[in-house]
């Protein structure tokens, strides 16, 4: 059989299109739900392998840590291998380590099968972006993203029923497992994918190693500092920001570098990528903050916390795919700007709620805050991946994903720290998400203006 052809600067042809959207597709909800469903099933696991409350949560912290750290040299390491190939040897390595989580007799055994699922999600989110923009043509790119984003917010949104099915019917080991189908059908459909043709040259592993050790010491600060531990978490925040100084210089003088400062230096994707991490951190802010308001400031059941948080994935499954496509017509910077003004203004209405009010008028609320995330981060998103070149795609959606975990690690901290200072219940912490969108409303103002 003749192999399917590459894709050209218009995307790949149809029908091979539509199975690669399939494939792409079912990958992004395998990690999404690996990433999201395990912490309904803490408490079962802190109970079956005598852990406290504090460390169990190491499952889902651990996952995130390995994850993020290793996102940048992957997108390196997948400009030289190729880029379908990294990914499906990615969705292998999940594969196994799923497998393994059945065989788990203890704590210290699930954290090294969480280990492995994010090595293998780390190599398949590294390049999926760059993938994504090999497979739409570029009028169509942020329709593209906007469908990327459904899936992401569907997915989100089935992960915690799910996993409480999983956790209620069966051992909670299964939960590891339980998105596997979508790998299987991933893989099943990935002839399709588009497969540039690998940079030539070796992989920098020490800019790698390199690059993933300064994340991980900046993030894994921030965790300590958000619980309870601030002199170790602000050392070890500072030991990687000067290795990140460091590490800046270094790369500045490659053509290739594994942290992408040549793309940074860009204002159009440097004030893109500042925007998404203070985007993500609001939004971050707002979906954690939400249970503890709803439940502990406002008397609801966790049940009705439920309900009445479903508004914002509901309004974001809407608003993301029109943002895609309204992005691809109209500057996104403009639908940033907007998105940004939405977002502030709900933010501002739910701090000042009072706590009687009934349902309605507390979903408008949170729709209108969601519907600013949502016009907001297709098209910041598609700045950052089509304002690239194309052979460093695989940078800027490493760049992307990066600045994503980030902002949603930063987010809980806030939240977890205002929380701890008792201040989380209150208008406190909605005020603080409501500057970081104002924050990323200045990045799309300042994009304007540089053109």
């Amino acid at each position: 059989m003749r192999p399917a052809p590459e894709p050209t600067a218009d995307g790949l042809p149809m029908p091979r299109r539509a199975v690669a959207i399939a494939a792409i597709s079912f990958g992004t909800a395998l990690f999404v739900i690996d990433s999201a469903i395990a912490n309904v099933a803490l408490p079962t696991i802190a109970r079956d392998t005598g852990v406290g409350p504090g460390s169990v949560v190491a499952v889902v912290t651990l996952y995130q840590l390995v994850l993020v750290m290793g996102l940048l040299p992957f997108a390196n390491l997948g400009d030289r291998l190729g880029h379908r190939r990294l990914y499906q040897i990615g969705q292998v390595i999940f594969l196994v380590a799923s497998a393994m989580s059945l065989l788990v007799t203890g704590f210290a055994s699930l954290l090294a099968v969480r280990v492995g699922q994010a090595l293998g999600a780390g190599m398949a989110l590294s390049v999926s972006a760059a993938m994504l923009r090999s497979i739409y043509p570029s009028k169509r790119l942020g329709s593209g993203l906007g469908i990327n984003s459904v899936i992401v917010a569907s997915a989100n949104a089935l992960a915690p029923t799910l996993g409480g099915f999983i956790v209620g019917h069966a051992d909670w080991r299964w939960v590891f497992c339980a998105a596997v189908p979508f790998a299987l059908l991933s893989i099943l459909l990935g002839r399709a994918l588009p497969d540039p043709k690998p940079v030539p040259g070796h992989f920098d592993w020490t800019g790698g190693v390199w690059s993933a050790a300064t994340i991980g010491a900046i993030i894994g600060g921030i965790e300590l500092a958000a619980h309870s531990a601030a002199v170790p978490g602000g050392v070890l925040i500072a030991a990687g920001l000067v290795s990140a100084f460091l590490l800046v210089r270094r790369e500045r003088a490659r053509s290739r570098p594994v942290l992408p400062v040549d793309l940074l230096a860009r204002p159009i994707i440097g004030l893109s990528v500042l925007g998404a991490i203070s985007g993500f951190l609001a939004s971050a802010s707002l979906i954690v903050l939400l249970p503890f308001r709803f439940e502990q400031g406002m008397g609801y059941s966790p049940e009705q916390v439920g309900l009445l948080i479903l508004p914002v994935p509901l309004t974001l499954l809407f608003v993301a795919p029109l943002a895609g496509w309204l992005s691809d017509r109209v500057k996104p910077s403009f639908l940033g700007i907007a998105g940004c003004i939405a977002s502030i203004t709900g933010f501002v209405l739910i701090a000042t709620m009072p706590d009687d009010l009934a349902w309605p008028n507390i979903a408008w609320r949170l729709a209108l805050t969601a519907s600013g995330f949502g016009l907001f981060f297709a098209p910041n998103s598609r700045l950052i991946i089509g304002s690239a070149p194309r052979d460093r795609a695989a940078a800027a959606g490493g760049l992307l994903s990066t600045a994503r975990l980030l902002g949603q690690t930063l987010g809980a901290s806030v939240v977890g720290v205002m929380l701890a200072l008792g201040l989380g219940l209150g208008p406190v912490p909605l005020i603080v998400a409501a500057c970081f969108s104002a924050l990323a409303l200045l990045c799309s103002a300042l994009r304007l203006k540089a053109g």
